[in-house]
């Protein structure tokens, strides 16, 4: 699918994503012409999809991680769209995935501290529609987050 050039360019993208296009050629040993003509391709194939900045929600005053693990109670047949609806609307949920399993979702959430999570997970989780069980992992440290892939 990517020839070798696309494949240096992706690695040094992924590993200096604000580096402009001249640096990322340089560092894939292309031409600037070729880098930019092979990131706009990427781009146009949905190979990528857009660069995003990662915030350290600590230095903004979160010091609470947390991922909560949902099984949705599926006898309503709108189960799955009715909780999605409402936990999109809880300003400190940061992701939402969906899994095949016995696990069916999971939120990330930032919380100020301990105090401000038991709030928000007594007043707006646990008022989530449809949810069977719920399980709470306190993130403690990040060992591994985004990174290089054997492309």
């Amino acid at each position: 699918m990517l020839d070798n050039d696309s494949r240096r360019l992706l690695r040094q993208l992924l590993d200096a994503p604000q580096a402009p296009v001249a640096e990322l050629a340089r560092r894939a040993g292309i031409s600037a012409t070729t880098a930019a003509r092979g990131l706009e391709r990427m781009r146009d194939q949905g190979i990528i999809r857009g660069q995003h900045a990662t915030i350290d929600w600590r230095a903004l005053g979160f010091a609470v991680e947390v991922s909560l693990r949902f099984t949705l109670e599926k006898s309503a047949p709108r189960a799955f769209d009715e909780f999605m609806e409402q936990a999109r609307k809880i300003a400190e949920v940061t992701e939402i995935q969906t899994f095949l399993g016995r696990v069916d979702v999971r939120l990330s959430l930032v919380a100020r501290d301990m105090a401000h999570y038991q709030e928000l997970y007594r007043d707006r989780i646990l008022t989530l529609p449809h949810i069977a069980d719920i399980e709470a992992l306190m993130h403690i440290a990040p060992i591994k987050r985004a990174g290089g892939l054997p492309i």
